[in-house]
């Protein structure tokens, strides 16, 4: 497992730039616009699936050497990071329900990883 650390470090980066990428969706959806291609060909949203295209490649980078059977373990971590950053960025509140629900995915990826 050692050998894969630096690996699983840029598959983690690539889920957390990820979660960046869908909170700057979200924070360009809320927007208003004049019109259809605004909303759509605007600096933010572009920027966004450009993340989103980075991200890919770096789980592909990172695939060469860890095996997809980490991915249970690694790609529900946007699940953890998408809500923080909400909290964080949009001011969002975080029901119970839903940190019940962050807190039972910890438990699976720790459950699983060993």
């Amino acid at each position: 497992m050692a050998e894969y650390g630096k690996y699983l470090a840029v598959w983690m980066f690539s889920v957390f730039i990820s979660s960046v990428a869908q909170v700057m969706l979200k924070i360009a959806a809320n927007r208003k616009y004049e019109d259809r291609l605004r909303e759509y060909l605007n600096p933010l949203v572009i920027l966004a699936y450009g993340i989103f295209l980075v991200s890919t490649f770096l789980t592909m980078y990172a695939l060469r050497v860890v095996p997809l059977t980490w991915s249970p373990v690694i790609e529900p971590l946007s699940y953890i990071f998408v809500p923080v950053l909400g909290v964080v960025l949009l001011k969002e509140k975080v029901s119970r329900r839903r940190l019940l629900g962050m807190a039972v995915m910890l438990v699976g990826i720790v459950i699983f990883s060993l």
